[in-house]
């Protein structure tokens, strides 16, 4: 009794000592488990300068498996330190790693960035950074880019059926970075010695890469429409301070260009006067601030212009052509010798950069806004010219104008305010010019001959004519441009204009009046 009494308080001892000591156990036994795992990463960092080419790609191998931006300071050091053709080896390690960490930024351009350099990197290891991070994205089209890359990194999978899944992927994304990769793959699959598996996914991707082209051709349309659109929108604001101009007063203004020159150099001023005064944080104001100067800079010239030139040739259309023409000339060589050949506008922060709405269809933040405002700007002309009493006399004088100065309205005064304003209105064009394109002295020659077209074709001095023809004319150019090239298509569009105007003189909307003919 004693004796079995003893062996049970012996066992008992031993089970209590074992369960005392046992945490201590545990962690020592933890200790070893966790320290080869940053023992592993130094050893392959020190490695990774290895001569020895395996021993190298084990340590790159392990360091994109347990790496992260953190060792981005330590790889650069031993970057510097290293031969040409280790720091060749090391470069795409960091890019790895750097991008990997970019996943997780706040700026959606740099996730989308980052996801697209790690779909051309060609490392199968990217392909669960991107699933994961794909998970928690909220932007739709980083999202598209995630997929679009890991669909792009599992085509150098080993497994058939992972590779024919990704190529359904490329195509159902409608991938065009994926066309050469898929056209390989056709290729691969249309030798002689191909196997059945290599015919399987030739066929996959062929029905990949026609469902890419047939979207990329609708995606072309789409942007050349808009790129129509865009210019007609430039031509349209030009346009419409020439057909009020020319519609009123019968004058051809071959300066109308020049000036619009004179608001783009207004711009170009105002964003040098901000860079020298003004801090940076409030650089992006001037491009509103200039918006009143350019047409004041424009409208005032054209008032100088009137006073000084055109009312002494009313009445003479060949001689106001060639004095106008003259100070177009002064205008331009007058810009050259202060400014120069080329200066530069930039951008502010809202119009840099575009919007993109579709698959392979990107819209610039700027044509956009000069769509707009030339919406505005039609607008604006509206209300001038029909619900106004300045615009009551404008039209008055426009229709007749004997008739308008028996009713006592002061017609020269109309023609000098008409020609200012026509004249501010081109400033604006250059003032919205200089978001897409380099101010220079012969900015206004680039579209003086197109709106002349316009204006002609609409039917003189009608607001309804100018925007039809504008978008004819704008979207025609852009139309044509693509097959026959810049230049013999604005030639198509100038013969189709003359025959046009052959078979209906009076443009698309004739004038109305006593004096119409």
């Amino acid at each position: 009794m004693v004796i079995s009494l003893g062996r049970t308080v012996a066992a008992l001892v031993i089970v209590g000592l074992f369960l005392f000591f046992w945490p201590s156990w545990t962690t020592a036994a933890d200790g070893p488990v966790s320290a080869p795992s940053a023992s592993s990463v130094e050893q392959a960092l020190n490695q990774v300068t290895s001569e020895d080419e395996s021993i190298r790609a084990a340590a790159i191998r392990l360091l994109i498996e347990q790496g992260d931006a953190g060792l981005l300071p330590r790889l650069e050091a031993i970057r510097a330190n290293a031969s040409r053709s280790i720091r060749q080896v090391i470069k795409p390690l960091m890019d790895l790693l750097k991008n990997r960490a970019k996943l997780a930024s706040p700026d959606s351009d740099a996730r989308r960035s980052a996801a697209t350099d790690l779909g051309s990197s060609g490392n199968p290891s990217a392909i669960a950074w991107l699933d994961a991070a794909k998970v928690n994205e909220s932007n739709k089209w980083v999202r598209y880019t995630m997929e679009e890359s890991a669909a792009l990194l599992r085509l150098a999978s080993d497994d058939p059926s992972i590779k024919v899944a990704s190529v359904e992927k490329l195509g159902e994304l409608r991938s065009g970075n994926a066309v050469p990769a898929l056209k390989s793959l056709v290729e691969a699959g249309a030798v002689a010695e191909a196997s059945e598996q290599q015919k399987v996914l030739a066929k996959a991707a062929d029905a990949a890469i026609d469902r890419i082209e047939t979207w990329g051709d609708w995606a072309n349309a789409i942007e050349t429409i808009f790129r129509g659109i865009s210019l007609s929108s430039i031509l349209l604001i030009m346009s419409l301070g020439l057909a009020i101009v020319f519609g009123l007063m019968g004058v051809i203004n071959m300066a109308h260009g020049e000036l619009m020159m004179v608001g783009a150099y207004a711009t170009f001023v105002t964003q040098q006067c901000f860079t020298a005064w003004f801090p940076p944080d409030v650089f992006d104001w001037y491009f509103p601030v200039a918006l009143p100067v350019a047409f004041l800079a424009a409208a005032g010239s054209g008032f100088l212009l009137e006073a000084t030139v055109i009312r002494f040739l009313y009445g003479r259309p060949l001689e106001t052509m060639l004095a106008t023409w003259g100070v177009s000339l002064v205008l331009m060589q007058a810009a050259r010798v202060y400014f120069g050949d080329l200066t530069a506008v930039v951008a502010p922060g809202p119009l840099r950069g575009g919007a993109q709405v579709l698959v392979g269809v990107y819209l610039p933040y700027n044509r956009i806004f000069i769509i707009a405002l030339s919406i505005v700007c039609v607008l604006g002309i509206y209300f001038a010219l029909f619900k106004s009493n300045l615009g009551l006399r404008v039209r008055a004088v426009t229709q007749n104008r004997n008739m308008s100065a028996c009713l006592g309205i002061p017609t020269r005064k109309v023609d000098s305010y008409t020609f200012a304003f026509g004249s501010g209105l081109a400033g604006i064009a250059g003032w919205a010019l200089t978001m897409v394109g380099n101010v220079d002295p012969g900015l206004g020659q680039n579209y003086i001959v197109d709106a002349f077209m316009v204006v002609v074709t609409g039917g003189v001095g009608k607001l309804a004519g100018t925007i039809v023809a504008s978008l004819g004319i704008g979207g025609l150019n852009k139309l044509i441009e693509p097959g026959l090239g810049a230049v013999y298509g604005k030639v198509l569009i100038l013969v189709m204009v003359i025959l046009f105007l052959q078979w209906r003189p009076s443009g698309l909307f004739a004038m109305k009046g006593r004096d119409a003919d």
